[in-house]
């Protein structure tokens, strides 16, 4: 599973402004909403509710926001590079700069944590986050977050 499979040039924000995590999913619910056709409450509502088993912040200024719906044709991800970071309870306790969200069918069995141990792999990589929290334009995000993707994970800078 690449990158590119999850997501779209429309699902990159390059500088989301946001001052509190719940804000910050609200606003990543909303993108996802416009990219999925589900409602915006229904995806926030299954964010938080996933947030209250355990942050998904994984450190380093990083966090994989993440559920299941019902209704949804295929696994969405939505990057945002946050223009101030947040507290996000992440397992460091430091603040969240970078948010992957991905979205999954309720029947998407392995291929959601599939698509979580890839997207995983990309942000655990030092270079690749240097060059995402670097980059200001949509394009060039994109271009970052799916050239990096082959069969081996992330390649180094």
């Amino acid at each position: 599973m690449e990158i590119s499979d999850l997501l779209v040039p429309e699902a990159v924000l390059p500088s989301l402004r946001a001052h509190s995590k719940k804000q910050m999913i609200h606003e990543l619910a909303a993108r996802a909403a416009q990219l999925t056709g589900l409602p915006d409450r229904r995806i926030f509502e299954t964010l938080i509710e996933r947030e209250r088993l355990g942050s998904t912040g994984m450190g380093q200024g990083i966090a994989i926001p993440h559920g299941r719906l019902a209704g949804l044709p295929r696994i969405v991800g939505v990057f945002a590079r946050l223009e101030t970071p947040i507290a996000y309870d992440a397992i460091d306790d430091q603040p969240v700069d970078l948010v992957f969200l991905l979205l999954a069918p309720n029947d998407a069995g392995a291929d959601h944590l599939k698509a979580l141990a890839r997207v995983s792999r990309l942000l655990r990589n030092q270079p690749a986050c240097e060059k995402l929290r670097a980059a200001k334009k949509p394009e060039v995000l994109y271009a970052l977050l799916t050239e990096r993707t082959n069969g081996h994970g992330a390649q180094a800078a």
